[in-house]
């Protein structure tokens, strides 16, 4: 690249990188099915998968369904003594056969290269995401983002087909600041897409916690100097390997807020299950404390109250709902309890995603509301603040409710209904409220499964037509077809 494409920071930033403690954090990786296949695994992990188990996944090798090809094998030293007494956890990231049983799914899940007007920045709402990385400390095998770790070409709404690409500093903040402009000179509106500031970001991937402090810095305050207003940073590193969590990592959000005190960060933490960071004994039972909490891992606990502890930063914890992992009311209910117990919010529980093979692992979305529902009986008030999402193309939808009942004289619904309504639409804003109402299907995954069961659509979620690129970067919109 050109000098002219260089990012040049400013004095305030170069203050801040200075004062970066850039450590190496040992994670103990072990990476693919390799050394499990091969006996190079450490002793005490060889037993993670059976010989029965290894052998089931060599036959698929280099096959259509090659479990490492839809997404490749992570463990670190830390998941795996949490997993080795929790069959949930193992299910989070030991690859299985039946994961390649039925491909079906989209490449790129949600049309989410739709909505990227630079590459590695995707531009939602009055916020964008990121892609700062394309891999994690572990690899959870229902991953939403399986394409971009499996690093899959990917075909664009233009027709090229190309891997996702990562977001580079000066293209994003260029944006931004180029977004935000016309904005203010239209009085609050973009004058050609209608949209608010882009204010918010979220820095996601992959894990940005796998990259080093300096790198993370370095998106932190040009981000700032771009004049955004929060900032999201979201990982699975708190169960991964929460010693990342560490001094340094501290000391540098430390001197972010010190040198940038206006800009809000949210931390966005993904426990699936309360065994990543609860203690149990030997007859599988969890650990209390005197009073009768519950009792966390040590290293976990302490990551959570060291950033706990600065009251500026917000911690929310958000997690799909996915079979043989949480689909457990029980769980769920004590994860909220703990998690909400340390000072970390529940902000989201999701429906899986459409991802490559989703069938393997998405839970009905009707059995998902109800474990929701019935994992928050018995929480108190502000312990139950999570909703169930699910992510149309349209945008981001919640599974409202779900009745037993047939509402009488309504055709379609002798079965009850179950409720859409959305949240946030990524490019029509006053949609957001609006609902649609389904006859029930129990064994509906995905929306499609519903499309002949549509009672009510004023969300219009069932009559939605792909959204043209050329709208969500200013140009003039030509009608596009649902894909």
């Amino acid at each position: 690249m050109g000098s002219a494409s260089k990012y040049v920071p400013t004095e305030r930033e170069k203050a801040f990188q200075a004062t970066i403690e850039n450590p190496k954090y040992e994670r103990d990786i072990i990476n693919g099915l390799a050394p499990f296949i091969n006996d190079k695994a450490p002793e005490d992990v060889k037993a993670f998968y059976s010989v029965d188990e290894l052998k089931a996944l060599v036959a698929l090798k280099g096959t259509e369904r090659d479990v490492e090809a839809r997404m490749p094998v992570k463990l670190t030293r830390h998941f795996f003594e949490m997993a080795k007494n929790s069959e949930p956890l193992r299910n989070i990231v030991k690859a299985n056969p039946d994961e390649t049983l039925n491909l079906q799914g989209s490449e790129d899940p949600g049309y989410q290269m739709d909505f990227a007007p630079v590459e590695g920045l995707l531009h939602k709402y009055e916020m964008g995401l990121l892609y700062v990385v394309s891999t994690c400390s572990a690899h959870c095998r229902f991953c939403y983002r399986e394409e971009l770790i499996s690093q899959k070409e990917v075909e664009r709404q233009d027709g090229t087909v190309a891997k996702k690409g990562l977001a580079r500093i000066k293209e994003v903040t260029d944006y931004i600041r180029e977004h935000n402009r016309l904005v203010v000179e239209n009085g609050g509106l973009h004058p050609e897409t209608g949209r608010e500031k882009l204010r918010e970001i979220l820095m996601s991937g992959g894990d940005p916690m796998v990259l080093p402090n300096r790198k993370i810095a370095a998106w932190l305050s040009a981000l700032a100097e771009a004049g955004v207003e929060s900032i999201r940073l979201g990982t699975k590193e708190m169960s991964f390997h929460p010693k990342r969590f560490d001094e340094a990592f501290l000391s540098m959000m430390d001197n972010f807020h010190e040198a940038y005190p206006d800009v809000g960060f949210r931390l966005m933490i993904h426990f699936n299950h309360p065994d990543e960071f609860l203690l149990k004994d030997a007859d599988g039972e969890y650990l209390t404390n005197p009073n009768g909490s519950l009792k966390w891992h040590d290293d976990t606990r302490k990551a959570i109250e060291g950033i706990t502890a600065r009251g500026w930063i917000h911690v929310e914890n958000q997690a799909p709902i996915i079979k043989s992992i949480n689909d457990d009311p029980a769980a769920i209910r004590v994860m909220q309890r703990a998690l909400y117990r340390a000072g970390v919010g529940n902000h989201y529980f999701f429906c899986g995603r459409d991802i490559v093979a989703y069938r393997a692992f998405n839970v009905p979305i009707e059995r998902a509301w109800q474990i929701l529902n019935e994992s928050q009986k018995g929480l108190s008030g502000v312990e139950t603040h999570a909703r169930l999402s699910i992510t149309h193309y349209k945008g981001k939808t919640e599974v409202a409710a779900v009745t037993n009942e047939p509402i009488p004289g309504v055709p379609g619904a002798e079965n009850g209904v179950l409720i859409f309504k959305i949240l946030r639409s990524a490019l029509e804003a006053p949609d957001r409220g609006k609902v649609c109402i389904v006859g029930r299907n129990p064994d509906a995954i995905w929306f499609d499964d519903y499309e002949d069961r549509v009672i009510f659509d004023e969300a219009g979620l069932y009559d939605y037509a792909r959204v043209d690129k050329k709208k969500i970067e200013g140009e003039e919109p030509v009608a596009a077809a649902a894909g």
